[in-house]
């Protein structure tokens, strides 16, 4: 009896100590989690800052990077201390503006800071295999069929519908261009059952100035317009849209999905507000459209000298615009304006070796196009920005990406460029310029090709019998 009463009083005493040894781990527990969360905290932001910014560290995978050996690196006359021109990173991480970037490894990128010579005048450095781009280029006039919707003179929403009958012109030419041009094609089939893609023909920028539809009304519009042709054909129904798509270049496009949620996740969406911030646009599927101003010939004086480091003119509206002026608003060498310009936009251009883009409202302007157009190198301030043509062309050859946190070092960073590498830059802009054109009737490989050339790479590997 003795035996099992001296038992029974150590079993408790045994699960008073567990139990008092389970409240001090739960105690310890809930003191800890507040240190660790604040500590966890703490690294996250540091780890973003490195991410996003170049004013501490050269990024560690910049100098492992994902994209084939494609094009001239930007060389530092002095690497030790200026290291925020390191080839940027690929557009699919997206950390500093979405710029693409090679496949080389620490040894052999170091070796390219020590004999900058070694990029000048290769050709094709301006693509990422030109080879494999001519080639498929080829196959793709050969082959590529769209099936367009099709709408009357008649239809109440010709307007919206079919292309414009006239030249387009203005800030959001590149939507009215795609489809004047797309529907002379060869690329059209009357037969949906060859087809490749299904082009869904209305505008959104049309759409924002009909009178019936207007700014709200635009996601009714496609909503509804999705659900004819879904009950009217069947091609819709057979991929979920995936094998559809859209062109827009108006910004308001971004939310003209909002109420057709099928046509945002599955077609293809060719829009100049190619930005990761918007949860409508997802990136590999959707294409970036490039926002261009139409101009017709060349401009006089492209081989001129160019006096001025860098130039920017545009509204304040945004932060980034606003941290450009309070930084540089009374610098010498950079020219920013925010009001009426003494001299003219064009000459501005063409007197400046670098001209920035600058994310306003909105990620996309036309203003990468206009530097371009007048032979300047475009300095880009637009974080997580899908640039046009990002699957074609190494923006690395042609241009410098900056990270917005980086704006104070602008003057830094530009001058640690040196002249063959500048000069490497500027021969690229003006072989690129012929992508980033518009012409009624095409020419190979400009703005028009080049955009179906992005929808070649998206097209769907299935085919379906009508």
């Amino acid at each position: 009896m003795a035996s099992s009463s001296l038992f029974l009083l150590q079993t408790v005493l045994t699960r008073r100590r567990d139990s008092n040894s389970h409240s001090q781990t739960i105690k310890s527990f809930f003191f800890l989690m507040p240190t660790t969360l604040a500590l966890a905290t703490s690294l996250l932001i540091l780890l973003y800052i490195s991410f996003t910014s170049n004013l501490f560290f050269i990024h560690p995978h910049r100098l492992h990077l994902t994209h084939p050996p494609i094009g001239p690196s930007i060389i530092l006359e002095n690497p030790p201390e200026i290291s925020t021109l390191a080839p940027p990173e690929p557009v699919v991480n997206s950390r500093n503006g979405g710029v693409l970037g090679e496949t080389d490894g620490q040894e052999k990128f170091k070796n390219r800071l020590a004999s900058p010579g070694s990029y000048v005048n290769d050709e094709k450095k301006l693509f990422h295999d030109r080879d494999a781009f001519l080639d498929n280029y080829k196959e793709m006039n050969r082959s590529l069929k769209i099936y367009v919707y099709p709408h009357g003179r008649d239809d109440p929403f010709a307007n919206v519908l079919l292309p414009v009958d006239f030249e387009p012109e203005g800030n959001y030419a590149s939507e009215s261009y795609f489809k004047k041009v797309l529907t002379k094609s060869h690329f059209i089939t009357k037969d949906p059952s060859e087809a490749n893609l299904f082009f869904l023909p209305f505008s959104i920028a049309r759409l924002r100035h009909d009178p019936r539809v207007g700014i709200d009304g635009i996601q009714d519009f496609i909503r509804d317009y999705i659900f004819n042709i879904s009950h009217q054909y069947s091609y819709w129904n057979r991929t979920g849209g995936a094998d559809h798509f859209y062109v827009a270049c108006h910004s308001i496009g971004r939310s003209a999905m909002d109420k057709a949620v099928e046509v945002k996740l599955n077609a293809i969406q060719v829009v100049c507000s190619s930005s990761y911030y918007l949860s409508s646009y997802v990136a590999h599927k959707d294409a970036s459209l490039p926002q261009i101003w139409p101009r017709q010939g060349d401009p006089t004086n492209l081989a001129r000298e160019r006096t001025k480091l860098a130039f920017f003119a545009g509204s304040m509206n945004s932060p980034v615009r606003e941290k450009l002026l309070q930084v540089w608003r009374n610098d010498a060498e950079i020219s920013v304006h925010f009001g009426h310009l003494k001299t003219s936009y064009a000459e501005e251009l063409l007197a400046s070796k670098f001209c920035l883009h600058v994310k306003g409202f909105e990620v996309n302007t036309a203003r990468i196009g206009d530097a371009l157009y007048y032979g300047c190198v475009p300095l880009i301030i637009a974080n997580h920005y899908d640039l046009p043509f990002q699957d074609i062309l190494n923006w690395q050859s042609f241009s410098v990406v900056v990270a917005t946190l980086d704006i104070p070092l602008l003057k830094k960073i530009l001058k640690g460029i040196s002249i063959e590498d500048y000069l490497v830059l500027q021969r690229n802009v003006l072989k690129a310029r012929e992508h980033f054109q518009w012409h009624l009737s095409p020419v190979d490989h400009d703005a028009f090709y080049m955009v179906m050339y992005e929808l070649w790479l998206r097209r769907s590997s299935l085919r379906f019998s009508a």
